[in-house]
């Protein structure tokens, strides 16, 4: 039986994740919570009263009905995803993209996200289109797993076993969440384990004993309800560890209005049963399915973000999109009472071997050579512009969870002079120069960079697998290596462009303080503390874009503000890269391997430039 409220509820969730991904909610990623909330309280309570009425559970039928309800409309919105993909977006990323296909099609895409995204290599990476799976994934293998369990309790002769099971269930994944997201924050947002307890509350609700709740707090509790989800999407944005202790508050919430969902106010009745909501809950499944990709795809392939009035186009192209699916694709299967189950379970597996070798065949059409036309053509290999410095492939660039730099020594390992490269990935940048200038200059090059970890000691919030107390302690431990060193110079660098804590209202003075406590921590290691002011910060991630489209559209980097404090012998590479504007190929060389960083190949070819300047500060 449908519940209006709940159908309602579905509604409001989906909004929230659209308005969210569109940029206009900093904490709309709540409504997937909300949304485990309901589906562990609407599978969990039609498998506990089948086997209340049957005295067991049909898992073939449980299995046909979740495939019947979730795979026709998941593989049908996944291929068209995939084949746009395959038409608008370049070569290069094709690989990328055939592999999430078929992880979304084996409902496996959150352990993938989760195991790519925890690698500090690929955080600016352009996000895929099917990012939006992992939610699914999680879903699906909790379905997998929560009817033999809820099964296997029942054969417990115990009074109560079922709802002590889930409750241990649910306490424990909450704990892991807990302690996940403080320690491995990304593992903690995509992983079953620690998503689980979200969906065990809403079991919970069917099994625990009803609350007796006088009327007259019941409107009170409803309402603490409304204030929690409102609370949690509005106060909430990407820098919140989540889940962990923070999901329990839009958790709670949804549980609390589910559980008085029968004496809701007369308002939130209104609100919830109107028809516009319930045709939004009704669509709310490709609603969800539809919105990432009609927002990400137009950015990849423009190569920038979307103005407000384009994302405001997308999401109304959203609506229609599931209206039309949910109109032709889920009433009709839901109509039909004739499909057969062995039907289902054939049609299923050939969805999902027609996903995986659209896939194979995407990923196979991938390719590393790009052409540009200009003045004169030119053919780039895409996998030599975006390799990345040697620091990255022989552990010399810290990652995440680490504080510690290893030796990193390079250049001549005999020479008595000594030079240091210190600060984060836009330091590392530099690492290709520098080695070259190692050997033809014979001094020993020692590299201490940490991904997001600049020299300029800025306070930042912990976001994702970030934790600034990590980077801060790598700072300590460098530091003092540097004093025990005295090198002949110590050459720092490191991104501008990284958000400031809250509170802060002036960047500069943010940054500048930075760099003013990294030059006191520095003082006395060396006669000559050089800091290389920040390269221009490009406007689109530079090989895409040389794939996609070419030409002037991707001269578009700018200059990085000039920051740097009195005290440091200052180099400023701007006048390298830039002149009334700053190119994609200069000198018949791509500047930039991403959409930050400059390339191996422009490190390298800055190198003469960089020894002048060393020079004159008379370091060579």
């Amino acid at each position: 039986m449908r519940i209006l409220q709940i159908q309602g509820l579905r509604a409001f969730a989906a909004i929230l994740v659209i308005i969210f991904h569109a940029r206009l909610l900093g904490g709309g990623f709540i409504g997937v919570d909300i949304f485990y909330v309901i589906s562990g309280y609407l599978i969990t309570g039609l498998i506990v009263r089948e086997i209340k009425i049957t005295g067991t559970l049909n898992f073939r039928h449980f299995y046909v009905r979740r495939l019947k309800r979730l795979l026709p409309t998941s593989s049908f919105v996944l291929v068209v995803t995939a084949i746009t993909s395959w038409i608008l977006l370049p070569p290069n990323v094709r690989t990328s993209i055939g592999r999430d296909v078929i992880a979304a099609s084996l409902y496996i895409s959150n352990y993938l996200f989760a195991w790519w995204q925890n690698d500090y290599q690929n955080l600016d990476a352009t996000p895929s289109p099917l990012l939006h799976y992992w939610s699914l994934a999680v879903e699906e293998q909790f379905y997998l797993l929560w009817p033999i369990f809820i099964f296997a309790l029942t054969k417990i002769r115990k009074r109560g076993a079922v709802v002590i099971g889930i409750s241990i269930a649910t306490a424990l994944s909450l704990v892991i969440s807990i302690i996940q997201t403080e320690s491995s924050p990304i593992w903690a947002f995509y992983s079953l384990p620690t998503r689980a307890w979200e969906l065990g509350a809403g079991a919970l609700l069917v099994l625990a004993p009803k609350l007796m709740i006088r009327n007259s707090l019941i409107a009170w509790v409803t309402w603490a309800g409304v204030v929690g989800l409102f609370f949690s999407a509005i106060h909430y944005n990407s820098d919140t560890p989540f889940p962990g202790i923070n999901a329990v508050i839009p958790v709670l919430a949804t549980v609390l209005l589910i559980a008085t969902v029968n004496s809701w106010p007369p308002i939130l009745n209104d609100l919830s049963n109107n028809k516009v909501a319930q045709w939004l809950g009704a669509i709310s499944y490709p609603l969800y399915l539809w919105h990432w990709p009609v927002l990400v795809l137009p950015s990849t392939y423009l190569g920038r973000p979307l103005h407000l009035y384009e994302r405001g186009f997308c999401i109304l192209l959203t609506v229609l999109l599931a209206g039309l699916t949910h109109r032709l694709i889920e009433e009709p299967l839901h109509r039909n009472k004739n499909l057969r189950p062995r039907t289902v379970l054939f049609a299923a597996i050939g969805a999902t071997l027609a996903s995986t070798l659209l896939g194979l065949s995407i990923s196979a059409t991938a390719s590393t050579q790009v052409t540009v036309s200009g003045k004169s053509t030119q053919t780039f290999s895409l996998e030599k512009i975006m390799r990345k410095p040697l620091v990255y492939n022989d552990g010399c660039q810290v990652n995440y969870g680490d504080s510690l730099s290893g030796k990193c020594t390079y250049g001549d390992l005999t020479s008595a002079k000594t030079i240091v490269l210190y600060g984060d990935s836009h330091a590392a940048q530099w690492f290709p120069a520098l080695a070259r200038l190692a050997k033809e200059e014979h001094f020993k090059l020692v590299s201490l960079t940490k991904s997001a970890c600049p020299s300029a000691e800025v306070p930042r919030s912990d976001r994702g697998a970030y934790k600034d107390s990590e980077c801060v302690k790598w700072r300590k431990n460098s530091v003092k290596r540097i004093q025990t060193l005295k090198p002949m110079a110590v050459i720092l660098s490191g991104s501008q462009h990284y958000g400031p804590p809250p509170g802060v209202k002036d960047r500069a003075t943010w940054w500048r303080n930075g760099e003013i406590l990294a030059l006191t921590a520095l003082s006395g290691s060396s006669q000559n503390l050089i800091y290389i002011a920040d390269t221009p910060h490009p406007a689109r991630d530079i090989p895409s874009c040389l794939a996609a489209h070419g030409g002037k559209l991707c001269d578009t980097s700018v200059p990085s503000q000039y920051w740097v404090v009195p005290g440091f012998s200052a180099i400023n590479p701007t006048p390298w890269l830039c002149t009334t504007y700053c190119p994609a190929i200069k000198n018949g060389i791509v500047t930039y391997r991403d959409a930050s960083h400059i390339a191996v190949d422009m490190s390298i070819a800055l190198a003469p430039q960089l020894r002048n300047k060393l020079r004159q500060l008379r370091v060579l």
